[in-house]
């Protein structure tokens, strides 16, 4: 097998995973609420157990692809997925729904960071940037048109759909990632490029990991921001008397204003290693995320939604550029880089559970203890740059 055609394979099976979690795991929100009853608190209190089990089984799952092979992991990854999926779709109670959650994002995690480091491997610092590019533009398009038509599918095809389909894609993967490793140990990448990576001076490297930390942290409270919000779209969309297809149309504007915020960065590099564009990012970041669960007015959320979005992405790539640009170990260091999200899906639930559970009576608690969350987030990035030594 090519280099390119295991690296349009890996793009493949990264677009059908982009699909098939965003249909399962958005949607389950909406699926909880309409077949349980399960209100904001309920929801959230789901997010934030993915987010526990996800921080964990990453750092893991990283160090597993690392370890015993990027292919191994993806073929358990899927299996356990399938599972996953298919025993939820036959669920009938909430508590085995949620143990059935539980599994799917142990399983997830064999495949995010594997399908990172697979796009990274064998990759200059010149070809590096590019490949991250596509990466990102392919799981975050991939995302936004699940949510986007998600609702449309549930109402044409029933609730049960959002397992369906997504145990339907699963498999396609499964079968792709066979079909790669058997050809990749046949093929032995003829035409792999070389990886020249240029010696970095110390100061230089200094100033990647520097970054890299800072990265690391801002990454995850993006993630609390944007946990928080997916848990309460459904609430969202009650208050300003949308169905799910509406819904799925007009809160993914956030999800598209991201793929282009990547299509821009990956194009534009003038953002990598300069910390203005990481501080304006973040500071846009804690303004979207109140405005967009406070505000009302749908064309201010139009607005709103396209600044989450540009803030999210840049954040989300500075994570994962670092994360490729400053280690060798991609697999591992694709584990770190999702520990660190899943820290973030798990804390900005958790924080707005406990707000909501502690002051059940104050009108949009959670939207204010996750602001407050995000503001003490803004105090770490200031005291990790303060030592700096270029903007």
């Amino acid at each position: 097998m090519t280099f390119r055609r295991l690296k349009n394979g890996v793009f493949a099976l990264e677009a059908l995973n982009g699909l098939a979690t965003s249909l399962y795991f958005n949607y389950l929100f909406f699926y909880l609420r309409e077949h349980y009853g399960l209100g904001s608190q309920g929801n959230l209190l789901f997010g934030a157990a993915n987010g526990f089990i996800y921080m964990f089984a990453a750092f893991f799952c990283g160090r597993f692809a690392q370890k015993h092979g990027y292919f191994v992991s993806l073929r358990i990854g899927f299996a356990i997925v399938i599972a996953a999926v298919f025993g939820a779709s036959l669920a009938n109670t909430v508590g085995i729904q949620f143990l059935l959650m539980a599994l799917w994002t142990i399983g997830i995690c064999f495949t995010w960071p594997v399908l990172e480091a697979l796009t990274s491997e064998h990759e200059s610092s010149e070809t590096l940037p590019g490949k991250i590019g596509c990466y990102n533009i392919v799981w975050s398009a991939a995302q936004a048109a699940a949510y986007f038509s998600g609702g449309a599918i549930v109402e044409a095809l029933g609730w049960k759909s959002i397992f369906y389909l997504p145990v339907a894609l699963h498999a396609i993967q499964f079968g792709l990632t066979h079909y790669l490793a058997k050809a990749r140990d046949i093929g032995r990448l003829r035409s792999a490029p070389v990886e020249a990576r240029e010696v970095q001076h110390e100061a230089d490297a200094e100033v990647n990991q520097r970054f890299l930390r800072m990265a690391w942290l801002a990454n995850p409270f993006a993630y609390i921001a944007m946990n928080t919000v997916i848990p309460l779209i459904p609430d969202l969309a009650a208050r300003l008397h949308l169905s799910p297809k509406f819904a799925g149309f007009f809160c993914s504007i956030w999800m598209f204003a991201r793929v282009v915020s990547f299509a821009a960065f990956w194009k534009w590099t003038g953002w990598h290693y300069r910390f203005r564009w990481l501080l304006t990012a973040y500071l846009l970041l804690i303004v979207s995320f109140s405005c967009m669960l406070l505000l009302t007015n749908l064309w201010a959320l139009v607005s709103v939604q396209i600044a989450l979005g540009w803030a999210t992405g840049l954040i989300y790539y500075s994570s994962l550029f670092y994360s490729m640009d400053a280690s060798d170990t991609k697999g591992a260091h694709g584990g770190i880089h999702e520990a660190a999200i899943g820290a973030g899906i798990f804390g900005g639930p958790a924080i707005g559970f406990t707000a909501v559970y502690l002051m059940p009576a104050v009108a949009n608690v959670s939207v204010f203890a996750v602001s407050g969350a995000l503001l003490l987030g803004l105090g770490g990035l200031l005291c990790l740059a303060s030592n700096r030594t270029e903007s």
